[in-house]
């Protein structure tokens, strides 16, 4: 499902650092994994880069067959595979102009839009409750990102990344900022959406417990290189002292 070879990528300008400085990954379609690091090591840039909301400076992202890197990218082909990624933003990225119901409702509409066709509000609306109902969330429906707290934003942008069942979903600290018990909500939902969908899942957290129960494999980015890919339950074991600490 994911394919990089060598892809270095700065932040700023030519003369900054890499930050992320050749990175090999293969990812197969089905698989969970997780991602972790210091901060500011690049995960949420990896992220972006597997979506194709920023291009690598060098190396090779094909993502489900389709190469992303390229300067002459297929534009098509890279619509398609975008439209089958749903993302949850460590910020969460909900449009303060819209409702929580429109939030959630985006991405179906912008999919029918994209295949030439009038949304159906009918199936969308059916569809938008059943994902708010799912986070607990269907009574604020009508209500705008602003007059939500901060762990029922996180649930309405993880509706919004999950409603069209996308087969990839890239999770960028899904719990980051929030109390233990919604924390646990949380990962319980992502728990069901895979059960559900048998999605690819990549997920970005800090909280390494959790992360690990979640994630059969696990992987860590530290100074610019992927220094642990393996199973989760044995990071102790590699030879890294970085990755043991």
């Amino acid at each position: 499902m994911f394919r990089l070879r060598g892809v270095r990528k700065r932040h700023y300008n030519p003369l900054s650092p890499w930050v992320l400085d050749g990175i090999d990954l293969d990812i197969s379609a089905g698989e969970t994994v997780g991602l972790c690091g210091p901060g500011a090591s690049g995960k949420s840039l990896l992220l972006k880069i597997l979506c194709g909301l920023v291009q690598p400076e060098e190396g090779e992202v094909k993502v489900d067959g389709v190469m992303l890197s390229q300067a002459d990218v297929d534009r098509q082909a890279q619509r398609r595979v975008q439209s089958s990624i749903g993302m949850l933003f460590q910020n969460n990225a909900l449009f303060d102009s819209l409702s929580n119901f429109d939030n959630v409702a985006f991405p179906l509409r912008q999919r029918e839009l994209q295949a030439g066709r009038q949304p159906d509000e009918a199936r969308i609306a059916e569809r938008v409750t059943e994902a708010l109902r799912g986070v607990g969330l269907y009574d604020h429906r009508d209500k705008m990102p602003s007059q939500l707290s901060g762990g029922q934003r996180k649930r309405v942008a993880l509706a919004r990344a999950v409603v069209a069942r996308p087969p990839i979903i890239l999770y960028d600290e899904p719990t980051a900022g929030l109390d233990p018990v919604t924390t646990a909500k949380i990962y319980d939902l992502l728990q069901h959406e895979r059960a559900a969908t048998g999605a690819t899942v990549i997920l970005v957290s800090s909280d390494i417990p959790a992360l690990r129960e979640f994630a059969p494999r696990l992987l860590m980015l530290y100074r610019g290189r992927l220094r642990y890919d393996g199973p989760a339950h044995r990071v102790e074991e590699s030879p890294d002292a970085a990755v043991r600490q």
